[in-house]
């Protein structure tokens, strides 16, 4: 009498059972994640820290821990981590005549953000803080040598169009670490003023090690997030550090203003370094072992007026080996999809932060390098992915030819200009100071900007201005080379670029084909199970029936 029942009760057993199969942990339908773990850069890391609290909730656990960039190299070289983050490659003997290589492991470099290297500083007249310094290079450069010590020398006074500061002795605050801050600032000393910081380090070339002269008023400290922490405390007043624009944006504190080559005064906005790294040559050789790494000289004398020179890019190191010690299946997935998050979506909270988005041609080399994990180990998924739907602010899918940010960027304020103002725009805001309406934002909003009063607290409003070409014009938006980043002139095609290279970063574990599959069969095995059953204990209930019978 129950033997219908019971038939209904083992089909539906037998369909939950194989719903809960399909969907079980480690079966081929799911995603399997393993906890990655990595040292490095400081500059690069308020960003990281953010792309990894992102990511968590899709079961990606990546945990990452600063120290610097020569720590981060360092640390890979040992097989002590999966991955690093430093600013610069490794150097093969470093500066301290040390080796500086990966020790026979096995890797790729991947370019993951872009930032300006930022001169945060503490200078008060009375109890009021100076929030809109400016500085040029030569300045600088003598600053962080001990030629210049005191905030009321004539070179900051001259920077200043006459402004004089008071009398109070200067404190530069370097790093302590090796750091890839302190190698790409000294990068730039070493390119654009060698003759005043070589006879400074006694060599030439970068260090990642700051010189600190025996008697020198400067500090040293550990990390970006110490630097930032000494030149922002109580007793901080009379010192200047370099830091990623990203520390003193979220500090809400200052930065220089430095004078670029077309003689005006910029910060690191997204904007200004977007602009400067189209200048950005990238080693384009694929055999080499420095493919994709930077090369900063046409950076620094970027002749727009909106280019900011000290700009450059952060760079993960993956391993590519297929017979990596630390690296399974499950490690390279957890790495190529934080990537793809990284390279694309994450892009997005790049400009906020105080960073700069990639621009397409390196996102595209990214996802290149990311196609290594796969060919170390064919288990890795990698399907499903455009670069056409790939969510960063930079380019569009319509339009990959074009440098999106860099073509909005607005001109500088007239009274940026050397010679002129100084403006009263405060700085640190991560805004732009222009004669514009506001830069237009890449979702079409805009963002503030404008002179204000000459006090240096005002936000100001700014005039409605003439578009975004260089200081005053109306140019319209420059073609971007894809295979170097580089202006090419003339006006953008609207033209996509061939040989894409394809990925979906929006498309992460949960919408993979394979899953996709795996889920429409479960979904029409629901199907059969809740229409097919309960026909099934109708006609059989049918069948038991006798006619004429009432039940």
């Amino acid at each position: 009498m129950n033997r219908p029942r019971t038939i209904v009760r083992s089909l539906l057993t037998i369909t939950l059972a194989f719903a809960t199969l399909l969907v079980q942990p480690g079966t081929a339908s799911a995603t399997v994640y393993a906890q990655i773990e990595g040292t490095g850069s400081t500059w690069s890391e308020l960003i990281v820290q953010q792309w990894i609290a992102d990511v968590d909730a899709n079961g990606m656990k990546v945990v990452y821990t600063g120290g610097g960039s020569s720590k981060g190299r360092k640390d890979f070289s040992q097989n002590s981590t999966d991955f690093a983050i430093s600013e610069i490659p490794y150097q093969g003997t470093d500066e301290t005549g040390q080796a500086d290589t990966s020790n026979g492991r096995e890797f790729a470099y991947l370019p993951i953000v872009a930032g300006g290297t930022a001169f945060t500083y503490q200078l008060k007249i009375g109890n009021e803080l100076v929030r809109n310094l400016r500085l040029s290079g030569e300045t600088i450069a003598k600053i962080f040598t001990n030629q210049i010590t005191n905030w009321n020398d004539a070179a900051i006074t001259a920077d200043n169009n006459g402004r004089a500061f008071p009398s109070l002795p200067i404190t530069p605050v370097v790093r302590s670490d090796g750091s890839g801050t302190t190698a790409q600032f000294t990068t730039w000393l070493d390119s654009e003023f060698p003759s005043i910081w070589r006879p400074f380090f006694g060599g030439s070339g970068l260090t990642s090690y700051y010189p600190k002269e025996s008697g020198s008023r400067a500090i040293g400290q550990a990390g970006s997030d110490q630097v930032m922490n000494t030149i922002s405390g109580f007793a901080g007043n009379g010192t200047i550090g370099y830091v990623e624009y990203s520390y003193p944006v979220n500090k809400d504190y200052p930065v220089v203003k430095v004078l670029n080559k077309a003689g005006y005064y910029v910060e690191p906005t997204q904007y200004n370094v977007a602009v400067a790294l189209t200048r950005a040559k990238i080693n384009q050789d694929k055999s080499s072992a420095l493919y994709l790494t930077q090369i900063l000289d046409g950076v620094y004398r970027n002749t727009d007026a909106r280019a900011y020179p000290i700009s450059s890019y952060s760079y993960m190191v993956i391993p590519t080996g297929a017979d990596d010690p630390r690296m399974t299946t499950a490690k390279r997935q957890t790495i190529a999809d934080f990537l793809y998050y990284s390279l694309c979506a994450g892009q997005t909270k790049a400009g906020p932060y105080g960073y700069s988005p990639l621009p397409l041609n390196l996102v595209q080399a990214g996802f290149e390098q990311i196609s290594r994990l796969k060919q170390a180990d064919s288990a890795v998924d990698l399907t499903d992915r455009d670069v056409r739907s790939c969510n960063n602010p930079t380019f569009d899918g319509k339009n990959l030819n074009k440098n999106q940010l860099a073509a909005i960027a607005p001109a500088p304020a007239a009274c940026d200009k050397q010679g002129e103002g100084p403006c009263g725009t405060a700085t640190g805001t991560n805004e732009p100071s222009t004669d514009e309406g506001g830069a237009a934002t890449p979702d079409g909003g805009q963002a503030g900007g404008g002179a204000a009063s000459p006090t240096g607290t005002g936000a100001g409003s700014g005039t409605p201005g003439a578009g975004s070409g260089a200081a005053g014009g109306n140019a319209p938006p420059p073609v971007i080379d894809p295979a170097t980043g580089a202006v090419v002139g003339g006006t953008s095609t609207g033209a996509a670029t061939s040989d894409a290279i394809y990925a979906n970063p929006t498309e992460l574990a949960a919408d993979r084909a394979l899953d996709t599959r795996t889920f429409g069969w479960l979904a029409a095995l629901l199907a059969v199970g809740l229409v097919v059953v309960p026909g099934f204990y109708a006609a059989s209930l049918r069948r038991r029936r006798k006619p004429g019978t009432v039940r």
